[in-house]
């Protein structure tokens, strides 16, 4: 089905192009959310007609979200979460999680302004994409941990994956095989005997 976008959308278009999309993305997505317009004679008229008040409306927004991005570009959300000795998580930490923490600070950002690629099932550092406009797009990074005192270690860039770094010591230490039997008691064993 060809469109007639309404507004820039990533990897599709600019604003007033003619694109080709897939039946079901048209009418279930961009169709409904008003980001376009079907392209046939009566639409690319009216298109043109309000071509003005669309582009002056985009710029508005536009300003909007680099105003948001000034502050918020760069800046570090702690997540608590309960997790393993390894790092895994009981679960993950999903977009939603990730808009209240943002919303929480005072900033109002939506779950589907936020991109990850894959879930964060671990704890740690990671950066997390925030696309507050088509054309403005923040990194912020996100500091999974399993208290805040473990958040502020990361920070200074402790790495809190392994038990070693939880307990404080080499755990393995108690696990050699010379803590369990004296390798020179057979030896005197066998001259006794």
């Amino acid at each position: 089905m060809d469109v007639i976008l309404l507004e820039r959308i990533s990897r599709l278009g600019q604003m007033g192009e003619t694109v080709k999309v897939k039946d079901g993305y048209a009418r279930n997505f961009l169709l409904p959310q008003g980001k376009a317009l079907r392209a046939n004679e009566a639409n690319k008229k009216k298109f043109e007609g309000q071509r003005a008040q669309l582009e002056a409306r985009n710029l508005e927004r536009k300003s909007e979200a680099a105003k948001i991005a000034e502050t918020l570009d760069g800046k570090s959300f702690v997540a608590v979460r309960s997790a393993g000795e390894t790092g895994q998580l009981y679960g993950s930490v999903s977009t939603r999680d990730i808009a209240d923490l943002i919303t929480a600070e005072g900033f109002s950002v939506n779950r589907n302004q936020i991109e990850l690629n894959q879930p964060i099932k671990t704890i740690g550092l990671t950066n997390v994409a925030i696309v507050l406009h088509p054309e403005v797009e923040v990194t912020v990074t996100l500091n999974v941990a399993r208290s805040t005192e473990e958040a502020e270690r990361q920070a200074q860039g402790e790495t809190l994956t392994t038990a070693e770094a939880i307990y404080g010591e080499d755990i393995n230490e108690n696990a050699r095989p010379d803590a369990f039997f004296d390798p020179n008691a057979e030896e005197a064993a066998g001259e006794e005997a």
